[in-house]
């Protein structure tokens, strides 16, 4: 259990960066003040809130999903039903979205207002015990509560980027009222977002990661998570998904990156590199010799 205080750890030291990036915004508009530190904090946490209470309908409608009943998905209900019961939880709501995308997300603010949602894609192209793996993966999301954490790293990130560009026409300094200071406004509309951005990607990795080893644990076979996550590599690079505006907010609770990217989009990117998430897997499998489950 080692790896859930440490990552637990970095979590809230992330957080605590995002917030401080947030409320630096404010004290240098507020010119040293901290008036609209508190002000831009309160936003912050109205926009948290608002996240958190919608989290559950966002992804389903931005990925145009619908609900499934058994008769339409019986091996989806059957994986889910047995790991859920494994893990002495709810069962969530299950949902499918008519893409051919291969991809799956679990999403709602805790187990009991949770649904999880696989693509006709992934549908097609995983058997059995890769899509167990795979629904593993996104139950741990939703018992770990990453989906609420993600919600807020992306609300509050997304307030820092509109204060930013709000700041930019007060600029900075105590005489802001006066005069303005165009240079650092431009700065904070610059480098704010940029660090929120950052810091928002790591929190999202980080909770990948965890998922993998989590869910692993959970259905016990970690190499089922392995093929199923080599398999989501290729048909995602094969089939992305179109990078507008709705999709690009929900694409960090994908189980893989729905879009093609490279370069400086790396840098960037809510998802870690899946042949490190594939070497940990068999690492994983390789040293363990058999799993505990959940």
């Amino acid at each position: 259990m080692g790896h859930r205080h440490f990552n637990g750890l970095k979590t809230a030291a992330l957080f605590g960066a995002l917030w401080a990036v947030l409320l630096g915004i404010g004290w240098l508009v507020g010119g040293g003040t901290g008036r609209y530190a508190l002000l831009f904090g309160a936003i912050g946490v109205v926009m948290t809130a608002v996240s958190y209470w919608r989290s559950d309908t966002i992804a389903i409608r931005a990925m145009r999903a619908r609900p499934v009943s058994e008769l339409e998905q019986p091996a989806m209900y059957r994986i889910v039903r047995e790991l859920s019961t494994a893990a002495r939880q709810p069962m969530p709501r299950l949902y499918v979205s008519p893409t051919s995308a291969p991809n799956a997300f679990a999403t709602g603010r805790n187990p009991q207002n949770a649904a999880v949602c696989c693509t006709d894609g992934i549908l097609q192209i995983l058997d059995e015990r890769e899509l167990r793996g795979v629904l593993g993966h996104e139950l741990m999301h939703v018992y770990n509560r990453d989906i609420l954490l993600s919600s807020v790293a992306a609300a509050i990130a997304g307030v820092v980027t509109s204060l930013a560009q709000f700041a930019m026409f007060f600029g900075g300094g105590s005489d802001r009222e006066r005069n303005g200071n165009p240079l650092v406004g431009l700065l904070l509309a610059l480098l704010a977002p940029l660090a929120a951005s950052l810091v928002r990607t790591a929190i999202s990795r980080t909770r990948e990661y965890d998922a993998d080893e989590d869910g692993a644990r959970l259905t016990g076979d970690p190499l089922a998570l392995a093929s199923a996550l080599a398999k989501l590599e290729r048909g995602t690079h094969a089939r992305p998904l179109p990078q507008d505006r709705e999709l690009v907010n929900v694409s960090h609770l994908m189980i893989a990156s729905p879009f093609r990217g490279g370069g400086m989009a790396r840098m960037f990117a809510t998802h870690p590199p899946m042949a490190d998430r594939i070497a940990r897997l068999q690492a994983m499998a390789g040293g363990t010799g058999g799993l505990t489950r959940y």
